[in-house]
């Protein structure tokens, strides 16, 4: 027997109130102390030198904790890789702790062990860095071995052949990642024929690439008059320096000229869909993004807070309109990549097939909201804090403060910006963010990647009226 209407709707009411109570959000109570005083990262004191042969070297002391954290950078990266071999960086990173004129892999990785850590290399848009921590008590072996792998690498074929073999099985999965999908297709439809274009090797230039291409990439980038090297920890700037000069005051430089600096990419993205199939995709993977300030450039601090306002954190406009909302999407963010020449304004999203157009449509909402509409001094507020706070927690870590610095000497910038990012953001106005809003955030500058369902993206797109282009992944 069915149940009548009205008794049927009190079994319905009485089934989900819990529900809606456990939903909706208890106001906050009136009486809550207003925010504490704001804590931000205090700048430490950098020591600089540079030697003889060029190398400079940045050392931050912070006694205590018995380790040091070193960074070693050098200009050139990815985007200096020959363009018929995008991605050597990544060989030569891979390989350049496999061998040197003395000792063997076994043995490097025997010596970086017993000084308490791995080294490990990162190929960047614009530089090599390698990274280790070591005990401070083991300054000195720790800086013999890295001196040797830095000048005596040697590349043994046999390594390199096994580093292409792992770097081939790791682009392959790479390849099931939608994600990593559209994030190469985003920075070749965005960058064109720029360097700033390749993201990762390929598949022909991991399989034609050679030991003498890597050693001659070495030979060319890895010399001190293009490098710095920067430590943070528990160690005496006196005697580490006078290290540092024993193990690496002998480098020198080749004849010939450095790699030469890639010219800024021209900022003319195009304005349309990218579309990548990926038959029988349940979700579309989404990348919009266009071109934001240089770190350099006084509006940068405003265009971080109106990006945390817009989808850099949890409780950002992205989130809780496509998140909480309206659930189309887990985890939309948003963040500023930055590069010396480039930084990209970029809205990440995966959303089930269903409301793919609907999901582009906030979007799209909310970033002509952030370029037409001034934001609520909370907003602001609330951004600025998150921000300051952040750096505060991250800086605490020795091997993030090396990494900084490192980035910052890549990119032209003194030591002391390290200190002054949190400056400048608490200084950061309403209409200042208003004013990067309106320059950096409006949707008709987007480039737009959409990996999954090629039906399904056309359909729910169409509407828009943005062209549409299938690429290939």
């Amino acid at each position: 027997m069915r149940p009548s209407l009205p008794h049927f709707l009190l079994l319905m009411i009485l089934f989900f109130l819990p529900c809606i109570a456990i939903a909706q959000t208890p106001p906050l109570p009136k009486d809550l102390p207003p925010y504490g005083p704001l804590v931000p990262f205090h700048a430490p004191q950098v020591l600089q030198k540079k030697l003889s042969n060029g190398l400079t070297v940045w050392l931050v002391p912070r006694p205590g904790f018995p380790k040091v954290a070193l960074v070693v950078a050098v200009r050139g990266g990815r985007a200096a890789d020959p363009k018929d071999r995008p991605g050597l960086s990544d060989l030569l990173l891979d390989t350049i702790d496999q061998g040197t004129r003395t000792r063997s892999a076994r043995q490097i990785a025997d010596d970086f062990q017993a000084v308490g850590g791995d080294l490990t290399g990162q190929p960047l848009s614009d530089s090599d860095t390698l990274s280790i921590s070591f005990l401070s008590s083991r300054t000195e072996p720790a800086l013999a071995s890295l001196s040797d792998v830095l000048q005596n690498a040697t590349f043994p074929d046999s390594q390199v052949a096994l580093a292409k073999r792992n770097e081939q099985d790791a682009l392959q999965a790479h390849e099931a990642d939608p994600n990593f999908i559209a994030q190469r297709a985003f920075a070749r439809a965005f960058f064109g024929d720029h360097p700033y274009s390749i993201i990762s090797p390929t598949m022909e230039s991991l399989a034609s690439a050679t030991p003498a291409e890597i050693r001659e990439l070495f030979r060319k980038e890895f010399r001190p008059d293009q490098t710095v090297l920067v430590a943070v920890g528990d160690l005496q700037p006196s005697s580490f320096t006078s290290l540092v000069e024993k193990y690496f005051g002998q480098w020198t430089a080749p004849q010939d000229m450095p790699v030469e600096s890639t010219e800024p990419p021209a900022q003319d993205n195009p304005h349309a869909v990218f579309v990548l199939a990926r038959p029988h995709s349940v979700q579309t993977t989404f990348i919009l993004g266009a071109f934001g300030p240089l770190e350099r450039d006084p509006a940068f601090a405003a265009t971080e807070v109106a990006n945390a306002i817009y989808g850099g954190m949890f409780g950002s406009r992205l989130i809780n309109d496509i998140r909480e909302q309206k659930g189309y999407s887990y985890s939309p963010h948003s963040l500023l990549r930055v590069r010396k020449d480039a930084t990209t304004v970029e809205t990440m999203v995966n959303v089930r097939n269903e409301v793919t157009g609907a999901c582009f449509n906030e979007i799209l909402v909310q970033l002509n909201r952030m370029a037409t509409t001034p934001p609520e001094e909370q907003e602001v507020e609330r951004a600025k804090r998150y921000l300051v706070g952040t750096r505060a927690i991250a800086y605490q870590l020795q091997a993030a403060v090396a990494r900084k610095l490192a980035s910052l000497w890549v990119d032209g910038l003194p030591p002391e910006e390290i200190g002054q990012e949190s400056e400048k953001i608490q200084k950061v106005t309403l209409q200042e963010v208003q004013a990067a809003g309106a320059k950096y955030f409006p949707a008709g500058r987007v480039t737009i990647v959409a990996v999954g369902d090629e039906n399904a993206i056309h359909q729910q797109l169409a509407p828009f009226g943005i062209p549409m282009k299938v690429v290939k992944p």
